[in-house]
């Protein structure tokens, strides 16, 4: 029997369907301390509050689900859309950089229909919606309530220059790149064709304008809420919009960092956020890790199971 043949006798559809799971598991394992530390801290939590933690949590898909349709022009089948999204989710805290999530939302697109070079470029999109909704948020509520919390000890100036020189660093590096790599210089700028082609066509839509950007907008406000209510629930003396802003605050920090799921960066800068707002380092300590629990732990394993679940159908 030669090789070819026994390969083919071998179920990678189904072994693959397993992979998530295992990830899923090795994670769990690795962190087991750190879950069972704030679920100590929890324990004499409002349970209502982190119902509506929860609850808030799950909210986060839909906006989600309509950036995502914000940046294709073709109608995209709702509750495979929804799957995947929560599918996207617990592969994203797997790989870094929101690699994985990226991958699962190109399968589906593809799975669609959607041309390879134009769901590249609805992956850009997204990618570059998700940070502007974020920003404006921020500049809006900082401008509405001015002097609200001191945001200078989450970047201290050395980082601050040292990331500015990274990535002066990484765009003259990927220019010379191109430069000197001409076949990669044109897939690029087939690429960026392709992309900002669609971007203007999306953005001739109206409905598409209002999905990307509600959805942009909608995002990191429904993540900010989950992290009140959680506050809420260890009773944190911090008003509800300076928590808002120190979350929105080190969400964008934090993304300087590409770990999965932004795990270990987005903690210590929330942390720091937390206790420049006011909130004792207790209360702060244990408010980060129940908001990591509720947004990360608990849609980590059905997520991996939807994931599992789309991969053994062929939806991926």
């Amino acid at each position: 029997m030669t090789l070819p043949s026994v390969l083919r006798r071998v179920p990678l559809r189904q072994l693959v369907c397993l992979v998530p799971l295992v990830l899923v598991a090795a994670w769990v394992a690795g962190n087991w301390p750190v879950i069972l530390s704030g679920i100590e801290e929890l324990r004499g939590a409002d349970r209502n509050w982190l119902l509506a933690a929860v609850v808030v949590t799950g909210a986060c898909w839909i906006p989600v689900c309509l950036l995502r349709q914000g940046t294709v022009m073709e109608p995209l089948p709702a509750g495979r859309l929804l799957a995947s999204q929560v599918a996207a989710g617990s592969a994203n805290h797997l790989l870094p950089a929101g690699l994985g999530a990226h991958v699962v939302t190109l399968r589906f697109l593809q799975g669609c229909g959607i041309p390879t070079a134009r769901a590249f470029g609805a992956l850009a999109l997204y990618s570059l919606a998700q940070p502007i909704g974020r920003y404006t948020l921020l500049l809006t509520l900082m401008a509405l309530y001015p002097g609200s919390i001191p945001l200078g000890g989450l970047l201290p100036a050395e980082y601050g220059l040292l990331a500015l020189l990274l990535l002066v660093g990484a765009l003259t590096l990927a220019a010379l790149v191109l430069w000197s790599v001409r076949p990669l210089r044109g897939f690029v700028h087939d690429f960026l064709r392709t992309a900002l082609t669609d971007a203007r066509a999306l953005h001739t839509r109206p409905a598409r304008v209002i999905a990307l950007w509600t959805g942009a907008l909608a995002f990191p406000a429904l993540q900010a809420a989950v992290m009140v209510t959680v506050a809420r629930a260890l009773q944190m003396p911090v008003p509800t919009v300076d928590i808002m802003i120190a979350y929105l605050a080190a969400s964008i920090v934090a993304g300087i960092v590409p770990t999965p799921g932004g795990v270990g960066s987005v903690e210590a800068a929330l942390l720091i956020a937390l206790v420049g707002a006011g909130s004792p380092v207790s209360v702060a300590t244990a408010a980060v890790l129940g908001f990591r629990i509720v947004t990360v732990w608990l849609p980590l394993l059905p997520g991996a199971l939807v994931l599992a679940v789309l991969v053994r159908r062929k939806v991926l």
